[in-house]
């Protein structure tokens, strides 16, 4: 049976160094990606309060470490090289959010997750977690990271400790999408964090593309919280996949247009 991508120009949003990921899945429905990388990963300007945290991590002074996306566990993994720390051995616990973070958890820092929430959002994790009362957590961070995570935690009685890990900033590079946009040549784009969805506002607008051209376009989102983000800058949406990761948003894709080519 013939995928419902096949030839379908799909914008991918990701940073360069997570782009391939997305663009692997969609060669292989047959699909053309487009990568407009909307966000960029640096270092934090000043990496001292992640240094000390990581010390007492390894020191154990915390119960936890949180791991909230592929891209923490990357820049931990710098830094720990850099300050020539390793984490295996250590006498903590690890919880993230999704299976793509627990991958990277394992390959880069030699982790083994203790818990893993069914659906991949903060709310559900802190649901899921096992955790005591006054035990100390570890969540390193983006800078543009939410407090809703924190919040729930230290509600459940956790002291937690907040330390930015990265920064997530505009990305460059990639296709002409202002030029794209309007000639027709865009089927739809695709977000996979809030940041991918106000930093391609920003690049479009920048580069001198009008935003309407791009709220002409269906957009698909990775999870709610990056579906309402799209959502308050009007972009329409088709819908959020149950699973809130790459799988889950390529099978959202293939059903849109699948849909679409049958009531044409």
């Amino acid at each position: 049976m013939m995928s419902g991508l096949v030839g379908k120009r799909i914008v991918n949003t990701r940073a360069v160094h997570q782009a391939e990921a997305l663009n692997i899945l969609l060669r292989q429905h047959d699909a053309i990606p487009l990568d407009y990388p909307c966000i960029a990963i640096t270092p934090p300007d000043d990496p001292s309060l992640l240094d000390a945290a990581l010390f007492d991590l390894t020191a154990g002074n915390f119960e936890w470490l949180i791991l909230t996306s592929a891209n923490t566990v990357f820049a931990i993994a710098e830094r720990l090289a850099g300050l020539g720390l390793t984490l295996n051995g250590r006498n903590f616990q690890t919880a993230v959010i999704g299976p793509a973070t627990a991958e990277a958890a394992r390959q880069n820092l030699g982790l083994e997750v203790a818990d893993l929430p069914a659906e991949y959002i903060a709310e559900s994790l802190v649901n899921h977690l096992p955790l005591k009362v006054g035990e100390r957590v570890l969540l390193p961070e983006s800078t543009l990271a939410r407090p809703t995570l924190t919040e729930h935690l230290t509600a459940r009685g956790a002291n937690v400790t907040v330390v930015t890990a990265y920064q997530t900033v505009r990305g460059t590079g990639g296709v002409n999408i202002a030029y794209l946009l309007t000639q027709g040549q865009v089927d739809i784009l695709t977000f996979t964090s809030s940041s991918t969805v106000t930093y391609f506002v920003e690049r479009l607008q920048n580069e001198g593309g009008r935003l309407e051209t791009a709220l002409a376009v269906p957009a698909a989102c990775i999870g709610p919280k990056t579906a309402t983000t799209a959502q308050a800058y009007g972009f329409p949406l088709v819908d959020v996949p149950s699973e809130h990761s790459l799988e889950g948003l390529v099978a959202i894709l293939e059903t849109y247009f699948a849909s679409t080519e049958r009531q044409l």
